[in-house]
């Protein structure tokens, strides 16, 4: 069961300013008034409320005037009481909430009663659940290699519509034309419609992930080929050490690890002298250039050693650091609780304010436990920087090391190049340093090669896993239920599109979640609602696609708010210069009304189920506009959504 809205309240930035605005459930609500009276606000204050992760109201009279926001959320038996500050100056916006599980029809409570202790994440946990959804299913999103967590976040797209939306061509759905909006929307209707069985979307999840570790072990696997010593290579350099010199000639069959020793040796010994050798003098560069080579690869092995050592520490860090923040999320609850301010002692029931004895223990575990991970949370904290700054002067200095060996390496090619000019023929400890050179960036590879930890080839097992995904999940339907689950809504959309006499209504209609509009299938060809002329058509089909979106939702019990909230749907009968008394005339009249009357028939044939809050320019004489008016906010009777009394200074650019 999910819920609808009891009230929005405003509190003002002066001690006692209470302002609430109540709301009937089940039914149709109408806010009408004059512009600039706050009417607009209360679709960005419930937004806001419920987990918002900006701040969307506007500049103007509210955000000057009001300190903090809340609405109260109500289901049979229960009712959550969700307050949240504006934002302080210099921030964007306000990160804690304060939630409060209320008994039915309770009050507002005072502002300074009010705890803002629970992070938004945890609110938005918190209103999930309330609204009735499953935590535990995660869906794919369109286009993105990555899922889905659906939230009360993405349910709101089916309950607002504000003044740009309602009658916009190009959107139909709430926030559609924000970035990554669209693709989120399409991969979340089949969860909210039902179309999602919940076992399955963790077997498809599961699956993607199995995909991804293989394409990632088949990449590691590849590097890891590629870095791996060749045994035949270290053979060949053996023999030419041999020749050179370097090592006696040996006949016999050697292990890997032999040869490696031997190659090791290679790079200290002295090569034979050659017939030249008497005349070289005492000075030889090429052997000074080759000591310092062993010199450089001696510290690049060091330095290698203590940056995995680093690298393994940070690791450690964030590994613990994740799961400490995870577990402190959940322990965050705890602010739910309070302390009778008398004597800090006993716990306080959050629903009904009476004393709990019997949670003292638990609440002071609980605090206790927040205080450890808080704790640890700050040296790991403290930690991490010092490490990240030691890993990365030690990756300078890995870098220099390696910048010395390539200008240690164009040394040692000049000094031979030079000798080669002498002779046209390379001598005897010209070809040992050459072969020597070889062997060092042999060595050099198969040391880094030792060094990286090697890779478990579970290929097979992980394409085994996949094979019995795939077979599990071939039988599942969830597109073939998505689609016959839209085709009964389009012809509910049809329907109210009938019934308030649109264009194209004669056509079958559909709801197509890929472009996330409406088409008419007409004998010229499919007709979307951006091509409808007529700014009429544009609302109409707006509300007839909503209205029906949630009758299939309280029939089906999807988990979205059973609230629907329309920003001035009048607004298309009205000139753009219109400045006179705000009621249409003849035809427009008519044509409105109509629309009032289809939103009053869909919420009288679910019997309570539905909730419509409409805030209008517009204030109609006729008793299907008037008996469901609940404020009227007009300059003639001084009323607004901010009183009168709190305002001490005019404001240009106030709120609608």
């Amino acid at each position: 069961m999910t819920f609808q809205i009891h009230a929005v309240t405003v509190y003002g930035k002066q001690p006692g300013q209470v302002r609430t605005v109540p709301f009937r459930p089940g039914t149709l609500n109408i806010v009408t008034g004059d512009s600039r009276r706050g009417k607009s606000a209360l679709l960005t204050i419930i937004d806001y409320c419920l987990a918002s992760s900006d701040y969307p109201v506007k500049a103007g009279v509210v955000r000057k005037y009001v300190g903090a926001y809340a609405v109260a959320l109500t289901k049979p038996g229960q009712q959550l009481f969700i307050a949240r500050r504006a934002p302080e100056a210099g921030n964007a916006v306000s990160t804690v909430l304060c939630v409060l599980s209320q008994a039915p029809g309770s009050p507002p409570p005072p502002l300074e009663d009010l705890s803002f202790a629970t992070p938004l994440d945890a609110a938005k946990d918190i209103l999930s659940d309330f609204c009735g959804i499953d935590r535990t299913v995660k869906v794919p999103a369109v286009a993105r290699a990555q899922t889905i967590s659906p939230s009360v976040r993405h349910a709101l797209y089916f309950c607002f519509q504000a003044q740009n939306e309602v009658a916009n061509p190009a959107l139909l759905f709430h926030s559609q034309g924000e970035e990554w909006r669209p693709n989120t929307i399409r991969g979340v209707i089949p969860y909210f419609l039902g179309a999602v069985d919940p076992e399955q979307a963790a077997l498809r999840n599961r699956l993607r992930l199995l995909r991804r570790d293989l394409s990632d072990l088949e990449a590691k696997l590849a590097q890891a080929r590629d870095l791996a010593p060749a045994s035949g290579q270290a053979r060949a350099l053996l023999a030419e050490a041999a020749e050179a010199g370097l090592l006696p000639q040996r006949n016999d069959e050697l292990a890997a690890d032999e040869v490696l020793s031997l190659l090791r040796s290679a790079l200290d010994e002295d090569p034979q002298p050659g017939p030249e050798a008497d005349n070289a003098g005492d000075t030889d560069p090429l052997a000074a250039a080759t000591a310092r080579r062993a010199q450089l690869r001696g510290g690049v092995g060091q330095v290698r050693a203590r940056i995995a050592d680093l690298r393994r520490a940070l690791e450690e860090n964030n590994d613990f650091a994740g799961q400490a923040n995870e577990q402190r999320g959940r322990l965050a609850s705890i602010g739910l609780l309070r302390l009778n301010q008398d004597t800090s002692q006993t716990a306080q029931c959050p629903v009904c304010d009476s004393q709990i004895a019997s949670a003292n223990a638990s609440v002071a575990a609980i605090r206790d436990d927040l205080q450890r991970l808080d704790g640890d949370l700050q040296v790991i904290g403290s930690d991490t920087p010092a490490l990240q700054r030691l890993l990365d002067q030690e990756q300078e200095q890995l870098q220099q090391l390696r910048s010395a060996l390539a200008r240690n390496q164009d040394e040692i090619d000049e000094i031979s190049a030079g000798l080669r000019a002498l002779q046209r023929e390379p001598d005897d400890a010209q070809r040992a340093a050459h072969v020597r050179g070889r062997i060092s960036l042999y060595l050099d590879t198969t040391a880094h090669h030792a060094a990286t930890p090697q890779v478990e080839d579970r290929r097979d097992e992980i394409q085994q896993q996949i094979s019995n995904l795939e077979e599990l999940l071939s039988d599942d339907t969830q597109g073939d239920r998505l689609t016959s689950y839209l085709s009964l809504i389009s012809q509910n959309i049809r329907a109210k599109a009938t019934e308030l006499g649109l264009d194209h209504s004669e056509a079958p209609i559909r709801l197509d979640v890929n472009r996330l509009t409406i088409v008419a299938d007409t004998a010229d060809g499919p007709v979307r609602l951006a091509d409808m002329g007529s700014a009429e058509n544009h609302l109409g089909y707006h509300v007839a696609t909503l209205l029906s979106l949630h009758e299939w939702l309280s029939e089906h019990n999807g988990p979205v708010p059973r609230t629907l909230i329309l920003d001035q749907p009048s607004q298309v009968y009205f000139p753009p210069d219109y400045t006179g008394e705000p009621t249409p005339q003849g035809t427009d009249l008519s044509h409105l009304l109509n629309v009032y009357q289809t939103i009053v028939n869909t919420i009288q044939s679910l019997d309570g189920a539905l909730q419509v809050i409409v805030v209008e320019h517009a204030d109609l004489a006729e008793p299907l506009f008037r008996d469901h008016v609940i404020e009227r906010w007009r300059y003639s009777n001084n009323q607004a959504l901010v009183p009168a009394e709190w305002i001490t200074e005019p404001t240009d650019d106030e709120d609608e």
